[in-house]
């Protein structure tokens, strides 16, 4: 076999990897789309996560990794997040829009007992309701994120550079604490088994309008608990 057979040979074996786990791609950004508006296209998702897959398949060395799919699964869902935070979701004036919009929702969840709409919200603010529509979309994008950026949400996020790893996690685990089991629970389908509102809705039989009100009311507590 020439070099150019051999290369070309080669170049078929990575592809052949790759095509191998396209299904498992496909699945990766179906389940990231399901928790995600309806502004983002799932299939520039698989696009970004195929594009990924491809590179790693061309450079990997099965004699440093047992399995490819263990090697290029973070890499390719790494590769989705950067995408999504690519649309440059929450700029400085949507983030501080943002916070007021969360002080809002709750404080007319309180009287009305449901979410205000986007119309009622930019009275309630006195700002564009496009601005409030987009801003709601850029913080539903956001909770997809790690934990540590959606702690950096606001113009305080410096804070969190101070704290070392472990001490975050104390933190998240006392604050935690504070809380209920079910609501506990929560936290952990929809951070740890990446389940959707929906499906954390159907099993414990709670509104996604509540859930989402605990995620928020979480993040909160951990920000306060480390000074930001």
């Amino acid at each position: 076999m020439n070099v150019d057979a051999y290369k070309q040979d080669i170049k078929h074996q990575e592809d052949e990897l790759a095509i191998q786990y396209l299904p498992a791609v496909k699945a990766m950004a179906f389940r990231l789309k399901e928790r995600l508006p309806s502004s983002v296209d799932f299939l520039d998702l698989s696009a970004i996560g195929t594009e990924e897959l491809i590179k790693l398949a061309r450079r990997y060395d099965e004699s440093l990794n047992d399995s490819f799919w263990g090697y290029a699964k973070k890499r390719v869902y790494g590769a989705m997040l950067d995408y999504l935070r690519s649309l440059d979701i929450l700029s400085r004036a949507s983030r501080k829009l943002v916070k007021a919009i969360n002080y809002a929702v709750e404080e007319y969840r309180t009287v009305h007992d449901e979410e205000p709409t986007d119309e009622e919200l930019a009275d309630i603010l006195d700002e564009d309701v496009d601005k409030i529509h987009d801003a709601r979309i850029a913080s539903t994008i956001y909770t997809v994120m790690p934990l540590s950026e959606q702690l950096q949400v606001g113009d305080e996020g410096a804070a969190l550079a101070e704290i070392e790893k472990d001490q975050l996690i104390e933190v998240i685990k006392k604050v935690l604490s504070s809380y209920k089991e079910r609501e506990q629970v929560i936290i952990q389908l929809y951070y740890f088994e990446e389940l959707t509102l929906r499906e954390i809705s159907d099993i414990l039989s709670i509104t996604e309008s509540r859930i989402s009100q605990i995620h928020k009311s979480v993040i909160e507590k951990i920000k306060e608990s480390i000074g930001t």
